[in-house]
Order: structure tokens, then C-alpha cells, then sequence
């Protein structure tokens, strides 16, 4: 027994001795295994719904200088994408298309261009960004908690199925979540910055809030819901960070303005002595407080309009990027806008494409959309849809993860000054989507894997009285992170359809959810595959939601609902978005026909008996 104990305290030994390395070794491990998961994905997914529209606008943005494509997003993230289809080197002729559905296929499928190369090049420099974000959530964390509660919440990143699925795709979804994320963390530094000491570099950190925060509205205008909350949190920074630095002595602080080593932990030397009361200012001081309760005022309120500022240029600059010359005409059929809305837009100090795109965002909300949950298929939105839809995509560690993180925040002394920072953000965004009236994934809401789990280092990193308490604490904890690895690793490289276990999986996830939930078009080159292989010269009928061209991957199929379905003869191929809305003739044919394989988990392929037509 105790040649064991001495064994183990040995081994601990060396760890300790070796923590560093080993730390930096865990964390190239989670960043590679991400990396493995999210280029995999990338190279056996064909198009999704969104990205050709936003590739062939990135192509036209590098080709042309034109910024007369997609106009609903903003340009910044298309020039991410841009950045990887230089490389690929794509031909593209757009003539006098004005339809950007029908350009991204003239890009992909008619101008003689690899769909395949160029559209793993269009994701290749989103994998990157997404993966340079873990290093951004791992920063945040311990500047909260400490080294393992840094560690925990990369993990719960870097296996977050939604982030994955989504970080692999040339979409703008986690692009903007990452810049927000981004500023979200510096603005938090900023805080900080008394605790750290005094000095300019506070103030220098106020650009890298507004650069974030406006590179984020760049991407995509849903974020302009953060942009008051981020100014309010700068407004709470900045006047923590020039306040008064009470003292007890050389070197020593006291309360909520301690030194600390510049991630939340005490420095060397200035923990407070037993006992000691703070001194008094002098009177003169005393006297000088209002006057300099005035300049703190008045720093706030220069350091918010910097980074609006900032925010704004930023903005400008991304058009300005695409076409110096910013020429810009108003598309046909721009909706009106009015009423409040519209008065807003009007005062909005960016650019006139993205006043316009903000316009036809809103008309995108003013149509009905449908709407699938948990088998029932509705008009319009369910403002639960968001949180209903996280509960199922959502690995059941993480969730425990996020609400105990959550309590921790709103709950810990030492971790409440964070709880605006991390919740905030989250809670405005997602109130903000769920009033949308598109119930179409939860990428809307992608931001919330990123920000909770910074929130959930703070469960990790808690520390009960008590060695029992500790060690219980240490082994729940995890235990709770190791069910989110394997549930993430369960379910490679179908990532797009993940449902957690509670829900049946990514097997069953058709039957809760619909849209980019699951199906989103990215199966399609699998199922040629699988025709090829196990259906060849039979009669193919094809139901496809998606963007790609079946015919170009060897799909030689018709539609089943342009015949009457006792003509329907052979192999049934339909997304499982469109099982889910089916109607007419579609619904009868499914009604009379046999389900016989899954593809990929977003296909499911029918048999329609040859001899008796549907049954």
C-alpha cells in the first residue's frame, strides 16, 4: 500500500514538473482532433443550400470588385472565403445574371470549374478561423479561471458538434460568432486592466473591442443586436479599470480591484495582510473626487464612442475593400421599409448597400416560413424553437456543463464581475434570433457554444471545501467533458445532423428537426456513390433539397411528383427535409413506399414495388 502511495506521488511529481509541455501538448491534440473532424467533413460534403451564393459573391467580389451580389450579408466574410478560392483559381463569366442562386451554379457546375477543389477551397480558410477561435476560447477561460478551466471549456469547443459542422462550411454563421466572441474577451480585458495595473494598454485594447465588434456586423447584421451591450460593457470596463486603487500597503491592493497577475489570480506579493484596514485618502483627495469622478466620465464616454467609431470604420472598410469606388445601385423590387424600422435604417452610419441589404433582411422576416419540431410541421415560428432545437443538438455534458457554468457566474464572488461579460452577449443575441421568424437551425445561435463554454470553465475551475468535495467535483467534471468527446466522436464525419443521445442521435434527428438541422443538401455526392455501388442500372426517382446539380455527380433521376405516382417505378431518393413537408403527391407516394437505407442521415431512399406500383 505504501510503495503504491509513494508511486503515485511520484507520478504527480512529474507532472508537476512537466505541466507546461504537457498542457501545450493537450491542447495541439484538441486543436488537431477538431482540425482531422472539421477538413474531413469538408471533403465529403457537397454544396450546401447557402454557400454557392456565397462563394460565386466572393468570386465576383475578387473578379469584378462588384458588390451586387448577396447584399443581405455584408461583404467581410465572403472575403474570408475569398481568400481560399484565389488559390483555386475558379473561371467565371457572370454576364448579365442577376439571380445569385443561378450564379453560384454557373460557377460550380457550368464555367468548367472542380466543384469539388473549389469549394474545399472556399472552406478551407473558415477551418482556420474557426480553429485560431479555440485559442480565443481558451484565452477567455483562464484569464476567468485558471489552467483548467481553460482547458475545459477548449474542450467542450473543439468537440462542439454545431461548431464543427458549421466551422467546416464557407458560411458566415461562425465567422460572425468568432469576432463577437473575440471582442466580447477583450472588452473583459479591458476590466481586467485595473486589476493588472495601470498603464495605456487598457485604452489600446479599446481598438481591438471596436475592430471585433464592427468585423462581426461585417459578416453578418445580426450581430447589430450586440452593439449596445458591448458599448454598455466598454462603458463598465473603462470606469473600472481608471478607478481609485485603494492600499494597505506597498504593493497591496484591496477589495474588488486586488493586483492580480492579469488573469483573475493574485499576483505575487499583493495578497491583503490579515487584518489590515485600508488607508484613508488624504482630504485633499477627498476634495479632488468629484472632479475626477468627472474625467472618469468623461474617459467613458470618449472610450464608447471610440469604439463605436472604431465598430463603424470597420464596417466601411470591408465595402470599401471589395470596391474603393463604392458604386452601388439599389436592387429591383428593394422592400419598403417603414415605420420605426425604417427610420433606424435611414440613420445607420454605414454605407448604403448595407442599409439596403438590413431592407431586404426584413423582408425576408415580413414572409411566412415553415417550420418543423418534433414532428410537426407549422407556418410561421415558435419562439421556443432556438432553446427546443439546442436541447436536441446539444451533447448532454455540454448542457450540463453550460447551466452549471451559468450558476457559477451568477452565483460565485469571484465570478460574477464576468457574468455581464460572458451572459450578456449570449442572452441579447439569442433573444434577438428567437423573435426571427425563420425556424431554419440552430446556426442561428451558434454563438452559444462558443461563449458557454467559456461560462463552463467557470464550473470546472470550482474548488469545494473539503479534499472529498474536490475530488468528487474533479471526477464529475470529467466525466461530464468525456461524455462530450464521445458523443462528438460517435458521430464522425456527420456532424450536420447530430442530435444527442436522449433524442436517438444523428439517426433520429430528422424526426425532430428539419432544414440545416440536418438536411441542408451536403449528402448528395454520397448518395451517388451509394447508387453507383448498390443501385446500378436500376430507375432512379429524386427528391433533393439542396443546391448542387445531381446530374453532375452521375445521378441520372427524375421527379416523382411531375408523374402520377402509380407511375413510379424502382429506388426513391428524398431529402428528409422533404419527407418532413411532404404534401400532394409526394405524401401519397411516401405513404405507399418502403424505406430501405439512410444516406448520411439527411437521405432516406424508399422502394416502390415494380410489380404493384406503391404500396
Amino acid at each position: 500500500m505504501a510503495t503504491g502511495a509513494a508511486r503515485t506521488r511520484r507520478a504527480l511529481a512529474v507532472l508537476r514538473r512537466h505541466r507546461r509541455p504537457l498542457y501545450l501538448l493537450a491542447v495541439v491534440a484538441l486543436l488537431t482532433q477538431m482540425a482531422v473532424a472539421m477538413v474531413t467533413t469538408a471533403v465529403r460534403q457537397t454544396p450546401t443550400i447557402d454557400e454557392p451564393v456565397y462563394v460565386a459573391a466572393a468570386e465576383v467580389y475578387r473578379q469584378e470588385h462588384s458588390l451586387r451580389f448577396n447584399p443581405e450579408h455584408p461583404p467581410l466574410g465572403k472575403l474570408l472565403v475569398a481568400a481560399g478560392t484565389a488559390f483555386a483559381g475558379p473561371r467565371l463569366e457572370p454576364g448579365s445574371l442577376t439571380d445569385q442562386t443561378r450564379l453560384g451554379r454557373r460557377l460550380l457546375y457550368e464555367s468548367g470549374n472542380d466543384p469539388w477543389r473549389l469549394m474545399l477551397a472556399a472552406r478551407l480558410p473558415v477551418i482556420a478561423f474557426t480553429l485560431l477561435l479555440g485559442l480565443v476560447v481558451l484565452a477567455f477561460a483562464r484569464d476567468l479561471t485558471g489552467d483548467a478551466g481553460g482547458l475545459a471549456a477548449l474542450t467542450l469547443y473543439a468537440f462542439s458538434p454545431d461548431v464543427i459542422a458549421h466551422g467546416s462550411l464557407a458560411t458566415l454563421d461562425v465567422p460572425a460568432a468568432g469576432f463577437l466572441l473575440t471582442s466580447v474577451w477583450q472588452v473583459w480585458q479591458v476590466w481586467l486592466a485595473r486589476l493588472a495595473g495601470p498603464g495605456i494598454r487598457p485604452f489600446l485594447r479599446l481598438g481591438l473591442v471596436g475592430g471585433a465588434l464592427g468585423a462581426a456586423v461585417a459578416v453578418k447584421m445580426s450581430m447589430l443586436a450586440a452593439v449596445p451591450v458591448l458599448l454598455a460593457l466598454t462603458a463598465v470596463s473603462v470606469w473600472h479599470a481608471t478607478g481609485p486603487r485603494r492600499t494597505t500597503g506597498p504593493g497591496q491592493t484591496t477589495g474588488p480591484g486586488r493586483a492580480t497577475d492579469g488573469r483573475g489570480r493574485p499576483a505575487a506579493g499583493a495578497h491583503e495582510r490579515p487584518g489590515a484596514a485600508p488607508s484613508r485618502p488624504p482630504a485633499r483627495s477627498r476634495l479632488r473626487a468629484p472632479s475626477r469622478r468627472s474625467g472618469r466620465a468623461a474617459l467613458v464616454l470618449l472610450s464608447v464612442l471610440g469604439v463605436a467609431a472604431v465598430s463603424v470604420a470597420v464596417v466601411w472598410a470591408a465595402y470599401l475593400a471589395v470596391d474603393p469606388r463604392l458604386r452601388w445601385s439599389a436592387p429591383q423590387n428593394l422592400p419598403a421599409v417603414g415605420g420605426l424600422r425604417g427610420h433606424v435604417i435611414d440613420l445607420l452610419p454605414f454605407p448604403e448597400p448595407f442599409r439596403d441589404g438590413m431592407r431586404i433582411q426584413f423582408g425576408f422576416e415580413a414572409r411566412t416560413w415553415e417550420g418543423f419540431l418534433f414532428g410537426r410541421l407549422y407556418s410561421g415560428s415558435l419562439w421556443y424553437y432556438l432553446p427546443a432545437a439546442l436541447l436536441v443538438k446539444t451533447p448532454l455534458g455540454a448542457l450540463a456543463l453550460w447551466a452549471a457554468g451559468v450558476l457559477a457566474l451568477l452565483t460565485s464572488p469571484r465570478l460574477r464581475p464576468a457574468a455581464p461579460y460572458v451572459l450578456a452577449p449570449a442572452a441579447v443575441l439569442l433573444a434577438a434570433a428567437m423573435t426571427g421568424e425563420r425556424d431554419l437551425g440552430v446556426r442561428y445561435a451558434v454563438f452559444l457554444p462558443m461563449l458557454l463554454a467559456v461560462a463552463a470553465a467557470g464550473a470546472v475551475a470550482r474548488r469545494p471545501r473539503g479534499r472529498r468535495g474536490r475530488r468528487v467535483h474533479a471526477v464529475t467534471a470529467s466525466l461530464l467533458l468525456l461524455s462530450v468527446a464521445v458523443s462528438s466522436l460517435r458521430t464522425f464525419p456527420y456532424y450536420l445532423p447530430y442530435a444527442n443521445e436522449a433524442f436517438g442521435g444523428p439517426a433520429a434527428t430528422h424526426r425532430h428537426l428539419h432544414d440545416s438541422n440536418v438536411d441542408w443538401g451536403q449528402d448528395l455526392g454520397r448518395l451517388a456513390g451509394h447508387l453507383r455501388e448498390h443501385h446500378p442500372g436500376e430507375r432512379i426517382w429524386l427528391v433533393y433539397k439542396g443546391s448542387g446539380v445531381p446530374a453532375h455527380y452521375g445521378i441520372r433521376a427524375a421527379d416523382p411528383r411531375e408523374v402520377p405516382p402509380g407511375e413510379v417505378r424502382g429506388v426513391l431518393a428524398v431529402s428528409n427535409s422533404s419527407v418532413a413537408k411532404a404534401k400532394g403527391r409526394l405524401r401519397v407516394l411516401l405513404e405507399r413506399s418502403t424505406p430501405v437505407e439512410r444516406i448520411g442521415h439527411s437521405i432516406t431512399l424508399f422502394r416502390v414495388d415494380a410489380a404493384e406500383g406503391p404500396r
